[in-house]
Order: structure tokens, then C-alpha cells, then sequence
């Protein structure tokens, strides 16, 4: 068999199929499956910065402000109580995820500001976490709001969150950057170990029927592996960080690519929501398969090989794929 193994914030993992923050590191036994499964790693799922600062007065005025003539609308907002477990629930549950399992954990913090909530960093790091995937999400809906204030505090969060701790920081990426790069580039200057492209945003949907605006959950496919892929070949070799690929990752193709392209780690979810934690299994055979059938030694070999400072053609991933693929267009012409 080849070589398998890879590093990623500075962990030795068996292999690069991540199990990325879900509900399945809810609970102890689905933890240990995944490792049973061959996930090389296991991100908690996330601890929201609501969460820890709920009851304060801030997100009160928050949540309220502009809602006195809409009640309804508070309605949407999830509670807060039953939406996930606690913030002490979840380092008491981390740290029996660390006593059950071998691979390492990673703790996960959803937020958006700096203030008191980023405490629980350390907390995390002290309940045993191997590292800290931050996952930043915010959709700025303020016309007052400029980018250059929102990138700032993006980065003065990292940059706290960085103070607070010494185990590794992943900071988990949008894909709606004006310049990623120089974003990415400023992410690790403050701190940040690793990049993972990409959270996935879930957007509303409307009921027809009951003209609401409901939640609307579509789990990944392989073509979302597209867009991370690109843009950690474009990367890679100038930021200087461990990447992971987040979206799109069904099929030990889906990991061979990523690796390809220059990520140390790729993660996956979707695929086994679907298929069950069994599916893991299965991209690990098809991933070991290939390399045999391609005499591939090892993963190390194949990292950053599809990179843009490697490939013979290295528009490719910039304005000159646009125009080709509009060329494609042609065929279905009639």
C-alpha cells in the first residue's frame, strides 16, 4: 500500500480524509466509528459565539432592535437553549472525545467579533483540543458597513484569538472575499496555522404556501469541490499555511484532487450524512486504489503537483479557463 500519511497544523495523521465539523461528533459512539471508519482527524462541531453570550445585553438589543412591530420575526432566531448544547456541555463533551479516540480533535468557535465569548478558546485548548478550527461567518446587511471595517475585524478577531492560545489555528474561509489572497496572507500574519476553503452557506428558501422564509439544508456534491480546488491551487506556494478542503468531497477522486492542488487534508461530511460513516471506507479504498494503479508512493508526492506555480499552463485557473469554457458552449447550439 502507499504511503498515506500527511501533516496538518503540525499533526501526523494517518491519512488526509478529515471528518469535518458536523452533528455526528455529537456523540461519543459516532466519534469512535469515524476513527473506526479511518477519518484521520475529527472536527467537533461548532461552539457559536451566541451561544456563550445569549443572555447578555448586547445580542438581546441585537435581536430586538427594529423587530417591536414584527414579533414573528423573533420567532426565527433558533433557541438558543435546545439549538445545540451549552458552552460547558461542549468542553465536558470534548474531553470525552478525547479520552475515547486516538486521532486528534479539533475544536470549532463560530463568531464574528472579539470580546469576553473568545475565553472559550482557551477553554477548548485546555479541555484538550489539538488545535481550533475558527469559522468565521457573518453576512453584512448594513449599507454603513464597508469591507475595509468587516475585514478588520475579521482580523483582529484571529489575531485575539490567537493571544489566547498555543495550540494551532485554522481559520475557516468564505469564498466572498474581494482579494482572498491578501486576505488569506493577513489571516496567517496574525496568527493562523491553516486555511480551510470553504464553509458553505445555506441560504433561505421561500414557502409558497405559507409565505414564510424557512431554512433550507442541501448537503455538497462533488461539483462543490470546484471552487475550493481552484482557488488552494492558486495558493498554494504563497501563503504560507496548511490548507484544507472543505466542500465537495464524496469520492477518493474528490481527496486526490485536493491533494493535487495543494491541500494537506480534505474534509468531508455530506457523503456521510448520505451513505452512513461507512462511506469514509470506501473513499480511502478508491484513494488507495488509484495511487497504486498511477504508482504513487505516497501523498506527499502528489501535493501541490496541480498547483498553479506547477502546471505547464498556469492561466488555466485565471481569466483564460472563462473564456474556454464559454467556448464549450458551442456544441449545444442547434
Amino acid at each position: 500500500m502507499p504511503d498515506l500519511t500527511t501533516t496538518y497544523l503540525g499533526l501526523n495523521l494517518k491519512n488526509p480524509l478529515v471528518a469535518s465539523a458536523s452533528p455526528l461528533s455529537k456523540k461519543l459512539d459516532r466519534v469512535c466509528q469515524l476513527e473506526d471508519a479511518g477519518a484521520a482527524a475529527v472536527v467537533m462541531y461548532s461552539l457559536f459565539e451566541e451561544q456563550i453570550t445569549h443572555e447578555s445585553y448586547e445580542l438581546d438589543h441585537c435581536l430586538n432592535r427594529g423587530t417591536h412591530s414584527y414579533a414573528e420575526s423573533l420567532s426565527y432566531f433558533p433557541d438558543l437553549e435546545h439549538y445545540n448544547v451549552g458552552p460547558d456541555a461542549y468542553l465536558e463533551h470534548l474531553y470525552k472525545v478525547k479520552q475515547v479516540v486516538d486521532i486528534p480533535v479539533i475544536g470549532s468557535l463560530n463568531g464574528i467579533s472579539s470580546g469576553g465569548w473568545i475565553e472559550y478558546a482557551h477553554k477548548i485548548e485546555q479541555a484538550g483540543a489539538d488545535a481550533l478550527e475558527l469559522n468565521i461567518y457573518y453576512l453584512p446587511t448594513d449599507p454603513e458597513l464597508s469591507s475595509v471595517e468587516l475585514e478588520e475585524n475579521y482580523i483582529s478577531l484571529v489575531k485575539d484569538v490567537r493571544a489566547t492560545i498555543s495550540i494551532p489555528i485554522a481559520v475557516k474561509l468564505s469564498p466572498f472575499f474581494t482579494a482572498l489572497p491578501s486576505m488569506a496572507r493577513r489571516f496567517v500574519e496574525v496568527g493562523a496555522n491553516g486555511l480551510v476553503l470553504f464553509n458553505r452557506f445555506y441560504q433561505p428558501d421561500f414557502d409558497l404556501e405559507t409565505l414564510e422564509v424557512v431554512p433550507h439544508l442541501v448537503l455538497s456534491t462533488s461539483y462543490d469541490l470546484h471552487l475550493p480546488l481552484r482557488w488552494i491551487a492558486l495558493l498554494y506556494g504563497r501563503i504560507n499555511a496548511a490548507f484544507a478542503l472543505s466542500s465537495g468531497v464524496h469520492q477518493g477522486e474528490d481527496v486526490l484532487k485536493a491533494m493535487m492542488a495543494g491541500a494537506r487534508v480534505a474534509m468531508t461530511t455530506s457523503e456521510l450524512l448520505k451513505e452512513g460513516i461507512g462511506g469514509m471506507e470506501q473513499i480511502l479504498e478508491q484513494l488507495g486504489d488509484w495511487m497504486v494503479e498511477h504508482e504513487y508512493e505516497s501523498i506527499a508526492q502528489m501535493q501541490g503537483s496541480m498547483s498553479q506555480q506547477s502546471v505547464a499552463e498556469p492561466a488555466a485557473f485565471e481569466r483564460a479557463n472563462y473564456m474556454k469554457t464559454l467556448n464549450a458552449f458551442d456544441p449545444y447550439l442547434r
